[in-house]
C-alpha cells in the first residue's frame, strides 16, 4: 500500500506511475481484461492534446460510474470538467461519452462499490471497503464520481 501511494505521491502520478498507466492503458484500450477496465480518452485543458487514463468503471443499478481515487485534484477529473464532460471510452471498442458529475450526497454507495472493484485505490481512499456506508458519507464530497453516458454517434 505504502508503494502505490508513493507512486501517487502529491496526488500526482510520478514517472513510475506514469509508465504503468500508460501500459495499462493500452491494454484497457484493447479490451484484453474485464469490460470494468476501461481508458478515458479527455482533450487536455491546457495542451490541447487527447489524453489517456486507464480507470475502474463501476457498474450499480444499471448505471455505468468512474470514481476519482485521487479526488478533485486529479488530472482526468481537471480535463473533464474543462471538456464539459465530453470524453471516449475504450474497450476493445471507441463508444463516445458524456460524464455527468454526481452530487456529493449520492456518491457514498458509489464509491463503496469501487472500492470493491478496485484494489488499487484503497490505499488513497482512507476508509475500508467493507465499512458501513455511513463511513463513505464523510468522505463522499473529496471523491468525484462521474455517471457515464452514451452519445449517439
Amino acid at each position: 500500500m505504502a508503494f502505490k501511494r508513493w507512486m501517487y505521491r502529491d496526488n500526482r502520478p510520478h514517472t513510475l506511475a506514469k509508465v504503468l498507466n500508460w501500459g495499462w492503458g493500452v491494454l484497457h484500450g484493447l479490451g484484453i481484461w474485464p469490460d470494468y477496465l476501461v481508458t478515458l480518452e479527455v482533450v487536455g485543458r491546457q495542451s490541447g492534446k487527447v489524453i489517456s487514463f486507464p480507470l475502474v468503471m463501476v457498474v450499480l443499478d444499471g448505471d455505468r460510474y468512474l470514481v476519482s481515487m485521487l479526488g478533485d485534484q486529479a488530472n482526468w477529473v481537471r480535463n473533464i470538467r474543462a471538456a464539459g464532460g465530453k470524453a471516449t471510452l475504450r474497450h476493445g471498442k471507441t463508444e463516445q461519452v458524456l460524464l455527468e458529475e454526481i452530487d456529493p450526497a449520492l456518491r457514498a454507495p458509489i464509491i463503496k462499490a469501487y472500492l470493491k472493484r478496485a484494489p488499487g485505490a484503497r490505499s488513497h481512499i482512507p476508509v475500508d471497503k467493507d465499512a458501513p456506508l455511513a463511513e463513505f458519507e464523510k468522505l463522499s464530497a473529496g471523491y468525484p464520481v462521474f455517471r457515464v453516458r452514451s452519445v449517439p454517434n
